[in-house]
Protein backbone atom coordinates (compact mmCIF):
# COMPACT_ATOMS: atom_id res chain seq x y z
CA UNK A 1 0.00 0.00 0.00
CA UNK A 2 1.20 3.66 -1.04
CA UNK A 3 2.33 6.02 1.87
CA UNK A 4 -0.14 8.18 -0.31
CA UNK A 5 -3.64 9.38 0.85
CA UNK A 6 -6.48 7.54 -1.05
CA UNK A 7 -8.92 11.01 -0.87
CA UNK A 8 -8.11 12.75 -3.48
CA UNK A 9 -7.17 17.00 -3.25
CA UNK A 10 -11.21 17.40 -5.54
CA UNK A 11 -12.57 14.28 -3.19
CA UNK A 12 -10.94 16.03 0.05
CA UNK A 13 -12.70 19.48 -1.24
CA UNK A 14 -16.19 17.92 -1.68
CA UNK A 15 -15.88 16.36 1.57
CA UNK A 16 -15.01 19.39 3.32
CA UNK A 17 -17.89 21.44 1.81
CA UNK A 18 -20.18 18.56 2.91
CA UNK A 19 -19.08 19.11 6.23
CA UNK A 20 -19.93 22.59 6.43
CA UNK A 21 -23.48 21.99 4.83
CA UNK A 22 -24.31 19.53 7.45
CA UNK A 23 -22.81 22.33 10.06
CA UNK A 24 -24.69 24.66 8.56
CA UNK A 25 -28.08 22.20 8.86
CA UNK A 26 -27.73 22.71 12.16
CA UNK A 27 -27.06 25.47 13.18
CA UNK A 28 -30.64 26.61 11.27
CA UNK A 29 -32.01 24.10 13.34
CA UNK A 30 -30.68 25.55 16.75
CA UNK A 31 -28.91 22.05 17.75
CA UNK A 32 -25.35 23.20 19.24
CA UNK A 33 -22.30 21.10 18.37
CA UNK A 34 -20.29 19.21 21.01
CA UNK A 35 -17.56 17.42 21.44
CA UNK A 36 -17.27 14.50 23.31
CA UNK A 37 -14.02 11.67 24.71
CA UNK A 38 -12.98 9.08 22.13
CA UNK A 39 -11.66 7.10 25.29
CA UNK A 40 -13.96 6.01 27.86
CA UNK A 41 -13.68 3.75 31.17
CA UNK A 42 -16.50 2.43 30.05
CA UNK A 43 -18.26 0.68 26.62
CA UNK A 44 -20.88 -1.12 24.90
CA UNK A 45 -22.33 -4.58 25.55
CA UNK A 46 -24.08 -5.12 22.27
CA UNK A 47 -23.13 -8.69 21.09
CA UNK A 48 -22.88 -7.51 17.71
CA UNK A 49 -20.62 -4.78 18.48
CA UNK A 50 -16.43 -4.79 19.55
CA UNK A 51 -14.67 -1.87 20.82
CA UNK A 52 -11.22 -1.57 20.49
CA UNK A 53 -9.44 -1.04 23.93
CA UNK A 54 -6.02 0.69 25.15
CA UNK A 55 -4.52 0.26 28.29
CA UNK A 56 -3.97 3.52 31.12
CA UNK A 57 -1.83 3.81 34.87
CA UNK A 58 -2.86 7.06 36.34
CA UNK A 59 -6.35 7.25 37.01
CA UNK A 60 -6.45 7.98 40.97
CA UNK A 61 -8.01 4.76 41.40
CA UNK A 62 -5.81 2.51 39.22
CA UNK A 63 -3.96 -0.62 41.34
CA UNK A 64 -0.45 0.48 41.64
CA UNK A 65 1.59 -0.55 39.25
CA UNK A 66 -1.43 -1.83 37.05
CA UNK A 67 -2.80 -0.33 33.76
CA UNK A 68 -7.08 -0.56 33.50
CA UNK A 69 -8.62 -0.76 29.78
CA UNK A 70 -9.85 2.29 28.71
CA UNK A 71 -12.01 1.71 25.90
CA UNK A 72 -12.03 3.96 21.84
CA UNK A 73 -16.01 4.80 21.56
CA UNK A 74 -18.20 2.44 18.95
CA UNK A 75 -19.99 6.46 19.03
CA UNK A 76 -20.04 8.87 20.87
CA UNK A 77 -23.96 7.90 22.32
CA UNK A 78 -23.32 7.18 26.12
CA UNK A 79 -21.97 10.38 26.59
CA UNK A 80 -23.82 12.27 24.31
CA UNK A 81 -27.19 11.66 27.00
CA UNK A 82 -25.33 12.13 29.72
CA UNK A 83 -24.92 15.84 28.51
CA UNK A 84 -28.54 15.50 27.80
CA UNK A 85 -29.34 13.90 31.28
CA UNK A 86 -26.76 17.20 32.50
CA UNK A 87 -29.21 19.58 31.49
CA UNK A 88 -28.28 20.47 27.52
CA UNK A 89 -30.32 20.66 25.21
CA UNK A 90 -30.72 19.78 21.38
CA UNK A 91 -27.39 18.63 20.35
CA UNK A 92 -25.15 16.93 17.29
CA UNK A 93 -21.53 15.78 17.00
CA UNK A 94 -19.21 14.81 14.14
CA UNK A 95 -16.84 12.36 15.88
CA UNK A 96 -14.63 9.44 15.34
CA UNK A 97 -16.03 6.30 16.16
CA UNK A 98 -14.37 2.57 16.31
CA UNK A 99 -15.39 -1.35 15.60
CA UNK A 100 -12.97 -3.70 15.68
CA UNK A 101 -14.52 -4.91 12.38
CA UNK A 102 -12.83 -6.10 9.12
CA UNK A 103 -11.69 -3.62 6.82
CA UNK A 104 -14.35 -3.61 3.82
CA UNK A 105 -16.32 -1.62 1.14
CA UNK A 106 -18.14 0.41 3.40
CA UNK A 107 -16.17 0.12 6.70
CA UNK A 108 -12.90 1.03 8.18
CA UNK A 109 -11.82 0.47 11.91
CA UNK A 110 -11.63 4.17 12.30
CA UNK A 111 -14.46 6.15 10.93
CA UNK A 112 -16.82 9.45 11.10
CA UNK A 113 -20.30 9.08 12.57
CA UNK A 114 -22.85 12.32 12.92
CA UNK A 115 -25.28 11.56 15.78
CA UNK A 116 -27.63 14.36 16.90
CA UNK A 117 -30.70 14.17 19.86
CA UNK A 118 -33.80 16.37 19.35
CA UNK A 119 -35.67 16.32 22.60
CA UNK A 120 -39.55 16.40 22.71
CA UNK A 121 -38.49 14.43 19.02
CA UNK A 122 -40.28 11.15 18.62
CA UNK A 123 -38.90 8.55 15.90
CA UNK A 124 -41.43 10.26 13.17
CA UNK A 125 -40.07 13.49 13.54
CA UNK A 126 -36.38 12.49 13.98
CA UNK A 127 -37.15 10.15 10.72
CA UNK A 128 -38.91 13.65 9.20
CA UNK A 129 -35.71 15.13 9.90
CA UNK A 130 -33.08 13.29 8.97
CA UNK A 131 -34.51 12.87 5.30
CA UNK A 132 -33.92 16.41 4.40
CA UNK A 133 -30.71 16.39 5.72
CA UNK A 134 -30.54 13.46 3.12
CA UNK A 135 -31.71 15.96 0.64
CA UNK A 136 -29.82 18.64 1.35
CA UNK A 137 -27.15 16.70 0.66
CA UNK A 138 -27.50 14.13 -1.74
CA UNK A 139 -30.28 16.03 -3.88
CA UNK A 140 -32.33 12.72 -3.97
CA UNK A 141 -36.31 11.60 -4.30
CA UNK A 142 -38.35 11.95 -1.06
CA UNK A 143 -37.65 9.41 1.49
CA UNK A 144 -40.46 6.49 1.99
CA UNK A 145 -41.44 5.15 5.25
CA UNK A 146 -41.91 1.38 5.99
CA UNK A 147 -42.56 -1.22 8.93
CA UNK A 148 -40.08 -3.15 9.11
CA UNK A 149 -43.04 -6.35 9.39
CA UNK A 150 -44.65 -5.05 5.86
CA UNK A 151 -41.32 -5.07 4.49
CA UNK A 152 -40.71 -9.06 5.31
CA UNK A 153 -44.35 -9.44 4.41
CA UNK A 154 -43.52 -7.60 1.12
CA UNK A 155 -40.29 -9.39 -0.10
CA UNK A 156 -40.93 -13.04 1.47
CA UNK A 157 -44.59 -13.61 2.46
CA UNK A 158 -43.42 -14.55 6.25
CA UNK A 159 -44.51 -12.14 9.26
CA UNK A 160 -41.70 -11.74 11.00
CA UNK A 161 -43.23 -11.17 14.51
CA UNK A 162 -44.38 -14.73 13.78
CA UNK A 163 -42.89 -16.55 12.10
CA UNK A 164 -41.27 -19.91 13.31
CA UNK A 165 -37.84 -20.99 12.97
CA UNK A 166 -38.89 -23.68 10.49
CA UNK A 167 -40.49 -21.09 8.33
CA UNK A 168 -36.99 -19.20 8.38
CA UNK A 169 -34.91 -21.96 7.33
CA UNK A 170 -37.77 -22.59 4.28
CA UNK A 171 -37.15 -19.08 3.18
CA UNK A 172 -33.35 -18.98 3.48
CA UNK A 173 -33.15 -22.40 1.31
CA UNK A 174 -35.79 -21.68 -1.07
CA UNK A 175 -33.38 -18.69 -1.90
CA UNK A 176 -30.36 -20.86 -2.24
CA UNK A 177 -28.79 -19.29 0.53
CA UNK A 178 -29.21 -22.37 2.97
CA UNK A 179 -25.23 -23.12 5.02
CA UNK A 180 -24.07 -25.32 7.61
CA UNK A 181 -24.55 -22.32 10.44
CA UNK A 182 -27.71 -21.65 9.68
CA UNK A 183 -29.09 -24.66 9.82
CA UNK A 184 -27.80 -25.10 13.43
CA UNK A 185 -28.70 -21.69 14.45
CA UNK A 186 -31.41 -21.68 17.38
CA UNK A 187 -31.75 -18.12 17.81
CA UNK A 188 -34.38 -16.65 15.42
CA UNK A 189 -33.28 -13.01 15.50
CA UNK A 190 -30.05 -14.14 14.27
CA UNK A 191 -31.94 -15.95 11.12
CA UNK A 192 -34.31 -13.08 10.86
CA UNK A 193 -31.28 -10.60 10.42
CA UNK A 194 -29.57 -12.63 7.72
CA UNK A 195 -32.60 -12.87 5.67
CA UNK A 196 -33.48 -8.66 5.82
CA UNK A 197 -29.57 -8.52 5.26
CA UNK A 198 -29.20 -10.80 2.50
CA UNK A 199 -32.59 -10.90 0.97
CA UNK A 200 -34.50 -7.82 1.71
CA UNK A 201 -31.65 -4.92 1.91
CA UNK A 202 -30.47 -5.32 -1.62
CA UNK A 203 -34.18 -4.59 -3.20
CA UNK A 204 -34.90 -1.89 -0.73
CA UNK A 205 -33.93 2.02 -1.12
CA UNK A 206 -32.77 2.33 -4.41
CA UNK A 207 -34.34 4.87 -6.48
CA UNK A 208 -35.41 6.89 -2.92
CA UNK A 209 -33.86 6.52 0.79
CA UNK A 210 -36.00 3.74 2.37
CA UNK A 211 -36.65 4.16 6.56
CA UNK A 212 -37.55 1.22 8.19
CA UNK A 213 -39.02 1.42 11.77
CA UNK A 214 -41.04 -1.19 14.50
CA UNK A 215 -37.86 -3.27 14.52
CA UNK A 216 -38.45 -6.83 16.35
CA UNK A 217 -38.11 -5.71 20.33
CA UNK A 218 -35.10 -8.43 20.16
CA UNK A 219 -33.76 -5.69 18.17
CA UNK A 220 -34.83 -2.47 20.41
CA UNK A 221 -31.07 -2.27 21.58
CA UNK A 222 -31.69 1.54 23.52
CA UNK A 223 -35.04 1.92 21.97
CA UNK A 224 -38.25 2.55 23.76
CA UNK A 225 -41.04 -0.33 23.08
CA UNK A 226 -43.92 0.63 20.88
CA UNK A 227 -46.89 1.08 23.42
CA UNK A 228 -49.34 -0.09 20.76
CA UNK A 229 -47.54 -3.48 20.00
CA UNK A 230 -44.76 -4.32 22.64
CA UNK A 231 -43.62 -6.97 20.33
CA UNK A 232 -41.52 -4.08 18.15
CA UNK A 233 -39.29 -1.10 19.17
CA UNK A 234 -39.36 2.68 18.38
CA UNK A 235 -36.35 2.22 16.36
CA UNK A 236 -35.50 3.32 12.66
CA UNK A 237 -32.46 2.41 10.09
CA UNK A 238 -32.21 4.09 6.44
CA UNK A 239 -31.14 2.15 3.71
CA UNK A 240 -30.27 4.30 0.06
CA UNK A 241 -28.45 2.56 -3.16
CA UNK A 242 -27.57 -0.40 -1.10
CA UNK A 243 -26.23 1.16 1.79
CA UNK A 244 -27.36 1.11 5.53
CA UNK A 245 -26.89 4.72 6.39
CA UNK A 246 -28.83 5.26 9.45
CA UNK A 247 -29.94 4.08 12.55
CA UNK A 248 -32.00 6.11 15.37
CA UNK A 249 -34.17 5.55 18.49
CA UNK A 250 -37.00 7.00 20.17
CA UNK A 251 -34.65 6.51 23.48
CA UNK A 252 -35.09 4.57 26.41
CA UNK A 253 -34.96 6.51 29.55
CA UNK A 254 -35.67 3.86 31.87
CA UNK A 255 -32.54 3.23 33.81
CA UNK A 256 -34.00 -0.17 35.33
CA UNK A 257 -35.16 -1.25 31.88
CA UNK A 258 -31.44 -0.47 30.36
CA UNK A 259 -29.93 -2.60 32.70
CA UNK A 260 -31.39 -5.32 32.22
CA UNK A 261 -31.24 -5.43 28.71
CA UNK A 262 -27.06 -4.82 29.04
CA UNK A 263 -27.38 -7.87 31.09
CA UNK A 264 -29.16 -9.90 28.53
CA UNK A 265 -26.50 -8.67 26.28
CA UNK A 266 -23.96 -10.03 28.64
CA UNK A 267 -25.68 -13.29 29.01
CA UNK A 268 -25.64 -14.05 25.72
CA UNK A 269 -21.86 -13.02 25.34
CA UNK A 270 -21.55 -15.83 27.74
CA UNK A 271 -23.72 -18.25 25.53
CA UNK A 272 -21.51 -17.11 22.33
CA UNK A 273 -18.21 -17.69 24.47
CA UNK A 274 -17.63 -13.74 23.79
CA UNK A 275 -15.92 -11.52 26.63
CA UNK A 276 -18.83 -10.29 29.20
CA UNK A 277 -18.74 -6.37 29.32
CA UNK A 278 -18.49 -4.40 31.98
CA UNK A 279 -21.83 -1.94 32.33
CA UNK A 280 -20.91 1.46 32.09
CA UNK A 281 -22.55 3.32 35.30
CA UNK A 282 -21.72 6.51 34.88
CA UNK A 283 -24.45 6.23 31.66
CA UNK A 284 -26.94 4.49 34.04
CA UNK A 285 -26.35 6.92 36.65
CA UNK A 286 -27.12 9.62 34.23
CA UNK A 287 -30.23 7.89 33.30
CA UNK A 288 -31.17 6.97 36.80
CA UNK A 289 -30.91 11.13 36.70
CA UNK A 290 -33.17 11.62 34.02
CA UNK A 291 -32.57 11.86 30.92
CA UNK A 292 -35.56 14.02 28.94
CA UNK A 293 -37.73 12.43 26.32
CA UNK A 294 -35.91 12.48 23.32
CA UNK A 295 -35.03 10.53 20.07
CA UNK A 296 -30.97 10.60 18.75
CA UNK A 297 -29.77 9.17 15.61
CA UNK A 298 -26.03 8.10 14.20
CA UNK A 299 -25.51 8.63 10.82
CA UNK A 300 -22.29 7.13 8.54
CA UNK A 301 -20.74 10.75 7.48
CA UNK A 302 -17.82 8.44 5.06
CA UNK A 303 -20.96 6.47 3.46
CA UNK A 304 -23.24 9.65 3.08
CA UNK A 305 -20.09 11.26 1.38
CA UNK A 306 -19.30 7.81 -1.17
CA UNK A 307 -23.20 8.47 -2.14
CA UNK A 308 -22.87 11.89 -2.43
CA UNK A 309 -19.49 11.72 -4.42
CA UNK A 310 -20.67 8.41 -6.43
CA UNK A 311 -17.31 6.88 -5.04
CA UNK A 312 -16.84 2.52 -5.04
CA UNK A 313 -15.09 2.04 -1.90
CA UNK A 314 -14.75 4.27 1.67
CA UNK A 315 -10.98 3.78 0.97
CA UNK A 316 -12.01 7.25 -1.60
CA UNK A 317 -13.26 9.55 0.89
CA UNK A 318 -11.37 9.32 4.10
CA UNK A 319 -7.75 9.97 3.68
CA UNK A 320 -5.55 7.05 5.30
CA UNK A 321 -7.75 3.48 5.64
CA UNK A 322 -6.47 0.88 8.13
CA UNK A 323 -3.89 -0.34 5.89
CA UNK A 324 -1.63 2.40 5.62
CA UNK A 325 -2.47 4.46 8.36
Amino acid sequence: MSWQSTLSWENAQQRAKILQQIRQFFVERDVLEVETPSLSQGTVTDVHLEGLTCRYNFLADSPINKSIPLYLQTSPEFHMKRLLASGYGCIFQIAKAFRHEEFGKYHNPEFTLLEWYRINFDHFDLMNEVGELLKTILHCAEPIQKTYQDLFIEYTDLDPLTASRDDLLALISSKNKLSDWLVKEDDNDILLQFIFCEIIEPLIGQSEPCFVYNFPKSQASLAKLCPADNRVAQRFECYYQGVELVNGFNELTNHEVQVQRFQEDNAQRKDLNLQEKGIDQNFISALSHGLPQCSGVALGIDRLIMLALNADHIEQVITFPIANA
